[in-house]
């Protein structure tokens, strides 16, 4: 089955997150000719460390992370950083070069379930492909910024709801989940991290 474009992405989408944590995450969406601007929120108790993170984060029409900024609130300290990309996969964190994660084209922070949703959007799958794209991952407690190795396998649709279906991975987190999505390409089910709730 060959894949079917994705619809414009709702004026908001809103997560409750369990397991993984407890918390809420809440996103606004602003598309432009060029630009998508994602304005997302995320408080949570993790392992009993409460934390509030908040992101702007502007993509291309390609779903391709272009900026970022992202501060975060625990009991430790406040933080801020800021992310650049040239969109072909050379970063700047805080204004400097990062060799280390040459090549991404994503932005994955540990605290939202939304940016699940920039590589399915960008990469479009038909059911049987699988891919390997690595991602620029942003940790919740302290912003450490890693390189994360993901891979994502687009399966049969979900028969009920039509909602389309991936096996997603991160071996270095041995963490594997099979995750829904609705027809604007965000997640519906990420099982063990969220669920949508509006």
């Amino acid at each position: 089955m060959s894949a079917v474009p994705f619809a414009d992405p709702p004026r908001f989408a809103a997560f409750k997150h369990h397991d993984a944590r407890d918390g809420f995450e809440v996103v606004f969406f602003r598309t432009g000719e060029s630009r998508i601007l994602v304005e997302g929120h995320t408080c949570a108790v993790e392992a009993g460390e409460p934390y509030a993170i908040e992101w702007v984060i502007e993509l291309d029409r390609e779903w391709r992370t272009r900026r970022a900024r992202v501060r975060e609130h625990s009991l430790n300290e406040v933080g801020v950083i800021e992310l650049d990309v040239d969109g072909e996969g050379r970063w700047w964190v805080d204004g400097l070069e990062v060799s280390e994660l040459e090549g991404c084209l994503d932005l994955d922070l540990e605290a939202s379930s939304l940016t699940n949703a920039f590589p399915v959007r960008r990469l479009e799958l038909s059911v049987g492909e699988r891919v390997s794209t690595p991602a620029v991952w942003v940790r919740a407690l302290d912003l450490r910024v890693d390189r994360l190795e993901q891979h994502y396998e687009r399966l049969a649709d979900f028969e009920p709801t039509q909602h389309e279906r991936f096996s997603y991975s991160a071996p270095a987190l041995n963490f594997r989940s099979e995750l829904e999505y609705d027809r604007s390409g965000l997640v519906v089910a990420y099982p063990g991290i969220a669920v949508r709730a509006a």
